[in-house]
């Protein structure tokens, strides 16, 4: 069962997740989400800092960090995975976002096929900021690749492992599908009210496309297709989606 919780110190609120992430993050009455994307991909550590120092001139709060999505040279083994997560949460648990194995954070991490990063990098990050208390709700989905979710490790877990006809393609795609609706129904969105929808995969979509993302009305506004691996080996077609009404590009 989906449950959901509020981060009043950060303006919003999640869906509960794994402690490396939240399954996805809404602003509450009074806030509004922004995104900000690097036009190159910064170094974690770099990124951190960055984003401290945006914060820090906009008069808000660490806490207001709501979401981010990174890049990683190619998929995590499951221990590394894990190690590189407790790394990233530590900075979280400074910043008085990580507590007690629980993260409000929304995130996305996926690896390129082409031009890789050299080191797991920072795509773009969002943060809450006031707004009037009537505003669309803006939310940020995050990414869910075909892993059932429960106890297990993620090959025990993953749909049709190692398959990647467009039959299994289609099964994929539909689990991860169903996670992005269960999630934003648990945060009273849905398609509507997306501005930005997003596939990773290396392999052909177009099935997927036609026959279950369009049928759903999960493209109204088109789609945005990465080149790119989820984050863990043997995983294949991931997603992400977002409502957010500003975005920005930081160039330096």
């Amino acid at each position: 069962m989906v449950e959901t919780a509020v981060f009043e110190a950060g303006g919003y609120r999640y869906v509960r997740g794994p402690f490396q992430y939240s399954g996805g993050v809404a602003a509450e009455p009074g806030f509004a989400i922004e995104r900000v994307r690097f036009q190159k991909p910064k170094p974690i550590a770099d990124g951190f800092a960055v984003i401290e120092a945006h914060l820090t001139a906009l008069d808000r709060p660490l806490t207001s960090f709501c979401a981010c999505e990174l890049r990683s040279p190619a998929p995590f083994t499951e221990d590394g995975f894990i190690a590189f997560n407790r790394i990233y949460v530590g900075t979280l648990e400074r910043w008085g976002i990580f507590r007690d194995e629980e993260n409000p954070v929304a995130r996305s991490n996926v690896c390129p096929e082409a031009d890789p990063p050299p080191e797991p990098s920072f795509e773009a990050f969002s943060y809450t900021i006031p707004a009037a208390a009537d505003a669309q709700t803006s939310f940020i989905i995050a990414g869910s690749a075909e892993a059932a979710e429960g106890a297990g490790s993620y090959r025990e877990r993953i749909i049709r492992l190692g398959d990647t006809s467009p039959d299994a393609m289609r099964e994929k795609a539909r689990y991860v599908l169903n996670a992005m609706e269960t999630r934003m129904g648990a945060l009273g969105v849905g398609w509507p009210q997306a501005s930005v929808i997003q596939a990773y995969s290396v392999h052909d979509i177009h099935p997927v496309m036609s026959k279950e993302i369009i049928t759903r009305g999960a493209a109204s506004g088109g789609l945005t297709w990465y080149y790119a691996r989820p984050p863990v080996e043997g995983l294949e077609y991931e997603m992400d989606v977002r409502g957010v009404p500003v975005e920005r590009v930081l160039t330096k």
